[in-house]
């Protein structure tokens, strides 16, 4: 019998980062602070009607050029490598895959983020992910001309569909549409992991077909996602400390946690009221 598979999506920036991936080595590098760039790219926005994605990938270029930074793929990469994680993110992925192989599951990690994938591409994690979607450049001559690919709010969306379909390339546009009643990871088995406000389109979408979305927080800064949780567009919310920290007690609390999940969905009785007692207390404990 083939193992079940469990998909993790999570965001990138300020949910497995500290702050925007941008901020660590590429703004520093034109010789600005990270509010003056967001600011100017917020300003294009707004003076000319661009999409916000589109206004950052466009400023990115400008500016390097104005400031004479060759905006090549290995520069990028390289600024991916100064990125700093929450505490034990690093280990996560070790660690939840080993307990999904004891459990019989396959757990599959997935980045699908907003920012820069060719910053990402030079992470230390980026190997963990099985797919990693993100805004491209497209190159010629080296240097970025022209966005290859731009992921929004919105558009964060389609990558649900296109893995749990296993239609993965970005390009595949058969596949994504094609009606398939046997999907590759039903979305009952999809979990969503993002920050805040622009992950909501995924979290309402996983959450409304059946999967789990989780909003993070900043630690003891719960407003920002608690309007999200009382709207019900995504199941519960947890502290970024909590969250991957190397803590036993907390990381037995997580893995606890997608155990009741993964039991819940696959044993021979779905509707077991024991099993349901078992998800609810696991779902409401507190993870600090």
């Amino acid at each position: 019998m083939d193992k079940p598979i469990v998909a993790i999506l999570y965001d990138f920036d300020k949910t497995l980062s500290t702050t925007d991936m941008q901020n660590y080595s590429f703004i520093p590098d034109l010789g600005m602070e990270p509010e003056e760039f967001w600011a100017s790219t917020s300003k294009f926005t707004e003076e000319e009607g661009v999409e916000r994605i589109l206004s950052y990938m466009y400023m990115m270029i400008k500016t390097a050029k104005e400031k004479g930074i060759k905006l090549t793929k290995e520069y990028l990469q390289n600024c991916g490598k100064k990125i700093k994680y929450y505490p034990g993110v690093t280990k996560w992925f070790e660690r939840i895959n080993a307990y999904g192989e004891e459990h019989g599951v396959i757990v599959e990690h997935y980045l699908v983020s907003s920012g820069t994938k060719e910053i990402i591409e030079g992470c230390s994690i980026f190997k963990e992910f099985k797919e990693a979607y993100g805004c491209e450049f497209y190159f010629k001559d080296g240097e970025p001309v022209w966005p290859k690919l731009a992921i929004n709010y919105t558009q964060k969306t389609q990558y649900l569909f296109r893995i749990a379909k296993g239609a993965v390339d970005a390009t595949d546009d058969a596949g994504v549409n094609r009606k398939n009643r046997n999907l590759r990871i039903p979305y009952r088995n999809i979990i969503y992991m993002g920050d805040g406000m622009t992950d909501i389109p995924s979290m309402t979408l996983v959450k409304r077909n059946g999967g789990t979305s989780i909003a993070l927080y900043p630690e003891k800064n719960i407003d920002k996602v608690k309007e999200i949780y009382e709207d019900e567009r995504c199941n519960f919310i947890g502290s970024w400390r909590a969250r991957f920290c190397n803590s036993m007690v907390n990381s037995r609390k997580l893995c606890l946690w997608i155990g009741a999940r993964l039991y819940i969905l696959h044993s021979k009785s779905r509707n077991s009221g024991i099993a349901s007692r078992n998800l609810e207390f696991f779902l409401t404990t507190s993870w600090s």
